[in-house]
């Protein structure tokens, strides 16, 4: 098997990220494939540079409200087949999920949604969750499968700053940690903590009070691994020098034989 490395990011508007060196930052990581969360785009509204960035070949999982959510991949591997969405309207029509799959392994880039304020959206929220969750049981179990993207919820106490004064708050809430404990209990595994179980890692930080500077941040962004696959995992890590969005990157090196 060959070593490859899966990178997954929310970059927050990837027009924004374009004109913060968004191309020659990606190429600076070799990456093998590269999943972004909320590209706030249609295709058609994206320059060449972005649409054909050298040794990759991209596509792109657009929700119909333009500027909102939407998700794409970047690949340098062929892939078997990209699979669009859940297959739900309601879901499919926000551009949440984009799956590319591979000869041994499926990645699934997802933007999952934010409850918002007092979590008025966890019942979407969650019907989301468990949608994802049928629809790897039924369609894309017959491989590895590496989930990753904007989870938007920090699962445990370690993975936030102040984890107290935010408990029941959207990305806190028992609700979205319950939904969490449900699907690390299907059979996933959190490929950072396999490596890593200190306190003060973070993957998104508010742009209000310095929070990035002083590391008031949350862990939200996962790649998840199911766990009949875990030794196909040779690192995982949090790319927090990675600026230009309120998001860092998150990475995974995996073994394959795709190449």
């Amino acid at each position: 098997m060959k070593e490859i490395k899966l990178v997954s990011w929310n970059v927050n508007g990837i027009r924004a990220v374009e004109k913060k060196g968004f191309v020659e930052e990606m190429l600076s990581w070799d990456a093998d494939v590269i999943g972004l969360q909320e590209t706030k785009a249609h295709e058609e509204q994206l320059s060449d540079e972005l649409l054909n960035i050298a040794g990759y070949k991209s596509y792109w999982h657009s929700g119909v409200k333009k500027g909102y959510s939407s998700v794409a991949l970047y690949s340098r591997l062929e892939p078997v087949k990209v699979h669009m969405g859940l297959g739900v309207e309601e879901f499919d029509n926000e551009g949440r999920v984009i799956t590319g799959e591979f000869e041994d392994f499926y990645i699934i880039n997802c933007y999952f949604p934010n409850a918002q304020e007092n979590i008025k959206r966890i019942d979407y929220r969650l019907a989301f969750g468990d949608a994802l969750i049928e629809k790897i049981k039924n369609d894309f179990s017959d491989k590895a499968v590496f989930v990753c993207g904007d989870y938007n919820v920090a699962h445990q106490p370690i993975d936030l700053a102040r984890p107290k004064p935010n408990v029941g708050k959207p990305g806190y809430s028992i609700e979205e940690r319950t939904w969490m404990d449900k699907f690390i209990g299907t059979g996933f595994l959190d490929t950072f903590r396999m490596f890593n179980q200190e306190p003060d890692n973070y993957t998104w930080w508010s742009y209000r009070g310095g929070a990035c500077q002083r590391n008031v941040g949350w862990r939200i962004d996962y790649f998840c691994v199911d766990s009949k696959s875990k030794d196909r995992v040779v690192s995982a890590g949090i790319m927090n020098e990675v600026m230009g969005s309120d998001h860092c990157p998150v990475s995974v090196n995996i073994k394959t034989e795709s190449l």
